[in-house]
């Protein structure tokens, strides 16, 4: 299983440069873990998915968490 979190955006979304501030700190403990960000912008499955959640940070085995998040909340998903 790749050791990637992936976080749902959308254009102009300051919560979700919240929410990637609050991720980096752990990716930066953890270099073996990376973050890819998806903006849902244009993309209409995705959209009706998490257009009124994001942002949302999944984790590589499906587990999601909406905002608000902490910091403790990602490394545990981090951990599973």
């Amino acid at each position: 299983m790749s050791k990637t979190l992936t976080l749902y955006t959308g254009a102009h979304c300051h919560l979700c440069d919240q929410a990637k501030a609050l991720i980096e700190p752990l990716l930066n403990q953890a270099a073996e873990w990376q973050l890819e960000i998806v903006s849902i912008t244009g993309n209409d499955e995705l959209q009706a998915k998490y257009g009124v959640r994001i942002p949302v940070v999944a984790a590589p085995n499906g587990e999601e968490k909406g905002w608000p998040f902490t910091q403790g909340q990602v490394k545990r998903l981090m951990d599973v």
